[in-house]
This record gives structure tokens, C-alpha cells and sequence, in this order.
């Protein structure tokens, strides 16, 4: 609590003043009686008691009215957190050698898709020691023969999910590949429409590009031209990723390269993604202060009218 005008306060001086002169015009009545001393052993009543209060109460009225002049005021303080968020797309494969039961997932086999799928869910929403994205627009790609834009950027992220949900092997013989430069570029047109400060693309793939018109270098070409970074993991054996490919285009784009084979390793890569690719926050301290002199004259202007009251009723002075 503070005030906006103390000097008001020095009004508080005039209290014992008027308490003074208060008690120097109350003039005690004169009656009549035979016998004074019968009077002195009557008992004194309420009424008589709160008469003798009223100086006091126009005191009360006057402090109060002080307090409200000096203007109280309580301080809000508050902070405003500004995100500047970063765009991601997530290109994932979904060939049939994703299907590859060789990944361990909680202790377990499981294939690399299903490894994919719930270290991206940790990476997004966070768990499993990974801090989650907030504030960051996310959006998804998936491919093998053809790339496919799964989900638009966006800040829903359990719209996101539920689509990672549907996320399956691709199911038709005929579509079926690794397309990692159609992946790519189709990634850069998603991220081609934000504005955000810095673009990433994460893309995880278990083999070598084998379909598709774009060469995965000449699609990081034009990543690195346009400003999008972009992170490669590989899952699954070695033996089967084009790792010096992927190297080259994390390598052009500023990005960095992984291999993971468990959902541990993947973490720890999501970890290091998450370090390298921070969301910047902007914090805004402000006060705010609200009028309190309400609290001060609302109660003075209701003891000043109960006091006209009584001196106009039960307190009536008649000369």
C-alpha cells in the first residue's frame, strides 16, 4: 500500500482540535430539582454514553477523510513473458524397412517407426528428461516413395499428436521408397510461409534416397539458401543409411547428424536439439496500482451520516 498524495496526511493535525472545541461547546442542561444528589446515583444508559462519543465520532470521520485524501493505492505487480518461438518441421520416413523390428523402446524391441513416433511425442510435449517445445510451431512431414504434408505448422500440438498418432507404414507396394530429397523440399515450402526468427527441420530416416526427382543435396542446397537448419538422424543399421549424405546435409545447413538405435540415444539427440535451438523469452515487469481511497470514505461518509441522524433525532438539542 502506498499513497499517491501524503502531504494530505498533515490534515490529521486539525483532530485534536476539533475534539477541543467540540468539548468546550457541549454545555451540560440545566433542570430544576429539588434533590441534585437522587439524580448522581442514576445509572448512565447507552444513549447517554454514545451522546458523550460524539465528538469522537466526528474525530473518526475526520481521519478517515484525511486517509482518503492522501489517496492509497495498491501496487500489481505483474510480468508479461513474450515468446519469440522457432518453426520445426519434423520429416519423418515411413518406408517398410521402418517396420525393421531392431529399435528398443522401454527396454523392449520394438521397430524404428514406433521409436520415431514416441521420442517425438517426448520432444514435443516433453518427458523422459526432455523439456517439451512452447511457443514453437510445429508441423509434419512423412514420406517414402512420396513426401506428404501431414500437419501445417502449428501451435495446436494435441492436434499434432493425434496425427503422429495416425502415422503408419506406408501400406502399398508401389509407394513404397525413400525419398529424402522430395522430404526435404517439401519441408523447406512448410517453413517457407513462417516468419519465425530461426527454422528447423528434423528429418529421421533409416536408408538412402532411392526415389524422387530431387537430389537430397541439391534440396539442402536451397535449405542453406533460404536460411533452414537442418538436424539428421538415422535409426536402424548403419550398414543401411546413407550417413555421408546425410552428414553433407546437416553439414551445408548449419545443422549436426545423428545415429540412434533405442529411445535413450534418441533422447539424448532431442536433448541436444533442444539446447542448440532454444525459444527466446522476453520478460515485462510492470506495476499496476489501484485507488483505495474508497475503502477510507465510503465508512466516514457513513458514520457522518448515522451522526446526522442522531443529532437531528434521539440527540435533538432544544435552546
Amino acid at each position: 500500500m502506498s499513497l499517491e498524495s501524503p502531504l494530505a496526511l498533515l490534515g490529521l493535525l486539525l483532530v485534536p482540535l476539533v475534539l477541543f472545541f467540540s468539548r468546550r461547546r457541549q454545555r451540560p442542561a440545566a433542570i430544576g430539582y429539588s434533590a441534585l444528589h437522587d439524580l448522581t446515583t442514576l445509572p448512565r444508559s447507552l444513549m447517554t454514553r454514545l451522546r458523550e462519543a460524539m465528538p469522537l465520532l466526528r474525530a473518526v470521520v475526520l481521519v478517515l477523510c484525511v486517509a482518503a485524501l492522501a489517496r492509497p493505492q495498491q501496487g500489481l505487480e505483474a510480468t508479461k513473458i513474450y515468446s519469440d518461438g522457432i518453426a520445426i518441421v519434423m520429416v519423418v520416413d515411413i518406408s517398410s524397412s521402418m517396420a525393421t523390428p531392431d529399435a528398443v523402446l522401454d527396454g523392449e524391441v520394438s521397430n524404428r517407426l514406433e521409436l520415431v513416433k514416441r521420442t517425438f511425442r517426448d520432444f514435443v510435449r516433453g518427458g523422459a528428461g526432455l523439456r517439451g517445445r512452447d511457443g514453437d510451431l510445429i508441423g509434419m512431414v512423412t514420406f517414402a516413395r512420396y513426401a506428404d504434408s501431414v500437419c501445417p505448422l502449428t501451435l495446436d500440438y494435441e492436434t499434432l499428436l493425434s496425427l503422429l498418432d495416425q502415422v503408419d507404414i506406408v501400406p502399398q507396394a508401389e509407394e513404397d521408397g525413400t525419398a529424402i530429397g522430395e522430404a526435404i523440399a517439401l519441408g523447406i515450402e512448410r517453413l517457407q510461409g513462417s516468419q519465425a526468427p530461426s527454422r528447423v527441420m528434423i528429418l529421421l530416416t533409416d536408408g538412402t534416397n532411392n526415389a524422387g526427382a530431387t537430389p537430397p543435396l541439391q534440396a539442402a542446397q536451397i535449405a542453406q539458401a533460404l536460411g533452414v537448419k537442418i538436424y539428421a538422424i538415422g535409426t536402424g543399421n548403419e550398414r543401411a543409411i546413407d550417413e555421408l549424405t546425410l552428414l553433407e546435409i546437416a553439414a551445408r545447413t548449419g545443422g549436426q547428424y545423428f545415429h540412434a538405435t533405442d529411445d535413450e540415444a534418441l533422447n539424448r539427440i532431442y536433448a541436444a536439439i533442444d539446447r542448440l535451438e532454444t525459444t527466446a523469452t522476453v520478460s515485462e515487469h510492470y506495476q499496476q496500482y489501484a485507488e483505495r481511497f474508497a475503502w477510507f470514505l465510503l465508512p466516514a461518509l457513513g458514520l457522518l451520516l448515522l451522526e446526522m441522524a442522531l443529532v437531528n433525532t434521539r440527540f435533538l438539542s432544544i435552546p
